[in-house]
Formats: structure tokens, C-alpha cells, sequence
């Protein structure tokens, strides 16, 4: 089912952007990143993860404790993280305000789950998207539940739809080992523009649609939910293995963690755990305790 494929991909991508975060290209392009480094914009030690995996970890966890998808819980497992140390290494040291304004709804203001959510324009960060990974691996899941697991934090329609677009990216590449990256890409992007018919928010994956990104000028890198996504797809489709993906989307600046994280997510899917650099996966002090929630959630997505 290529759980740890897609989920250690992530998080080694998290990793890797971590020391760099917000540093821009052209500091990058003097300065690339070729590995796996420690300490730099939050001086944490080599292999931290950042709120991408933690979040992705306590979704994972929540449905495996829970075996079931439970919205309540799983933003318990977000107040649990940012309140209280959950799921991170050594403590909580970033995270978007949509997410901290989400969870403070929920936690604080004690707003029911699906309606602690940020709705506005300005709340489409790529918060949702970072965490939202584990759901290709449960079978036959909709559109509306993907959704809502993003509303939990980014509740705006188009972060709900670049998270349900990404979804049946990774599921294409879970299902079909055949096709390339651009096959996959355009396979799920015909089955959003059906779903999502006469929606005004298609405009804005337009360029995803008409695989317009070429031109790196034109690739942003911040925290914009179309902006990631679009470097996402910029450095899948312009490298021909993981290693080189993930320090592509790294070295392209900015929101270094987030972008790398994503398409580590989609590039460990597609090549394979085993394509995964051994001396990244060993650099994390807790990967075994990841690799283990791995194959509980896959044994409930087995039995799904």
C-alpha cells in the first residue's frame, strides 16, 4: 500500500527544509542544499521535523487509535500537538496563524470541529495540504470528508480543493505503477474539473490543469496553498528521482519545510521507499516509531 513510502517521504522532505526555511533562492542557489542538515533558521538539531509532519503524525495517529475517521478527535490530536508537545521532537516551534487560529476556535472558543476552520481568502495557506496525505491510503474515501479534515484548520474552497486535487494525485500513484508523473497529474485533474464543475475556484488551478510550469521564474515558493502546489508540481515533474525532487523544492526558497514536505510525500510514492536516501532515513531520531505507525495505519486501511 506504500504507507511508509509516502509518509517517510514527507517527513524526510519536512526535514531537509527545516534549516533553511525562509531563506531565498537566490541564497540557495550560492548556498544549495545536498543534504540532510541540522540547526540554521530555528538552530534544531539535524532530522527535526516541523508542524507538516506533526500534524500528518497525529492525523495518522488519531485515525489508528480511533479506527475510524473522527473530526473531533483529530483536531484534539492538533490542540494536543500545539498545546502540548504532542507528536514533536523536542517542542512546537512553527506553525501558519490559520492553523493557530483554527485550533485556538476549537480549544479555546469551544467551536464545534467542522466549524473551527478559517473561511476567508487571505486563510489559504498550505496548512491543510502539508497534513492531508494519509487519506489517499483509505480506501474509497470521498471528496466531502477530504474536505472537511482540511476545513478542520483551512475551510476556504480552495484549500478544501488543492487538498482533494493532491489526494487523487497520490492515489493515482498508489494505484498505478505504470504511468508517469504527468500521467498521473492529468488524471486527477480531469476528475476535479468534472467534480467541481462551474466552480470559480478552477481558475486558480489553472496552470496545474494546462501543465503551464516551465518557466522557474514564474514558480513561487511561499505559503500560498496554489503557489506550493505549484513548485510541488514544478520540481516533480522536472527531476527523475527522489533525492533530486526534494532538494529541488528545498533549494527553490522561501517556504522551504512545507514544499519539500509535499512533494516528498508524492515522490516518495512514486520512487519508492527504497530510492529514499538510508542516511536521511537514519538521521531521524524517531523514525522507528514512525515506521511503526506506518504499519498500524496500514493495517487499518487494509481493513478499511
Amino acid at each position: 500500500m506504500k504507507v511508509k513510502d509516502g509518509i517517510i517521504g514527507l517527513l524526510i522532505g519536512d526535514a531537509l527544509g527545516v534549516p533553511v526555511e525562509f531563506k531565498s533562492r537566490e541564497y540557495l542557489q550560492e548556498h544549495p542544499v545536498t543534504t540532510m542538515m541540522g540547526h540554521g533558521t530555528y538552530n534544531m538539531p539535524k532530522g527535526t521535523w516541523s508542524d507538516d509532519s506533526s500534524m500528518t503524525i497525529a492525523t495518522m495517529a488519531s485515525i489508528v487509535n480511533k479506527k475510524a475517521i473522527d473530526y473531533d478527535d483529530i483536531i484534539s490530536e492538533f490542540c494536543e500537538w500545539i498545546y502540548n508537545g504532542k507528536y514533536v521532537q523536542y517542542y512546537v516551534f512553527d506553525y501558519g496563524n490559520t492553523t493557530g487560529d483554527a485550533l485556538y476556535n476549537y480549544h479555546h472558543k469551544h467551536m464545534p470541529a467542522l466549524e473551527s476552520g478559517c473561511s476567508g481568502e487571505r486563510d489559504n495557506g498550505n496548512g491543510s495540504l502539508m497534513r492531508i496525505l494519509p487519506l489517499a491510503y483509505i480506501p474509497n474515501i470521498d471528496y466531502e470528508t477530504i474536505e472537511n479534515i482540511s476545513g478542520l484548520t483551512h475551510a476556504h474552497k480552495r484549500s478544501k480543493i488543492a487538498c482533494v486535487l493532491y489526494i487523487e494525485i497520490a492515489k493515482s500513484m498508489i494505484e498505478n505503477d505504470d504511468l508517469s508523473i504527468d500521467e498521473h497529474i492529468k488524471r486527477a485533474s480531469d476528475k476535479i474539473i468534472k467534480y467541481y464543475k462551474g466552480s470559480e475556484e478552477l481558475k486558480h488551478f489553472k496552470r496545474i490543469f494546462d501543465d503551464d510550469l516551465d518557466d522557474i521564474l514564474t514558480i513561487k515558493s511561499g505559503g500560498y496553498v496554489i503557489d506550493t502546489f505549484e513548485s510541488v508540481i514544478y520540481c516533480l515533474k522536472n527531476t527523475g528521482n527522489y533525492k533530486d525532487a526534494v532538494l529541488k523544492a528545498v533549494n527553490l526558497g522561501k517556504d522551504t519545510d512545507t514544499v519539500a514536505a509535499i512533494c516528498g510525500g508524492l515522490a516518495g510514492i512514486y520512487y519508492g521507499f527504497d530510492e529514499i536516501p538510508i542516511d536521511w532515513i537514519d538521521s531521524i531520531p524517531e523514525i522507528e516509531q514512525v515506521l511503526s505507525l506506518c504499519e498500524k495505519f496500514e493495517a487499518f486501511c487494509d481493513e478499511d
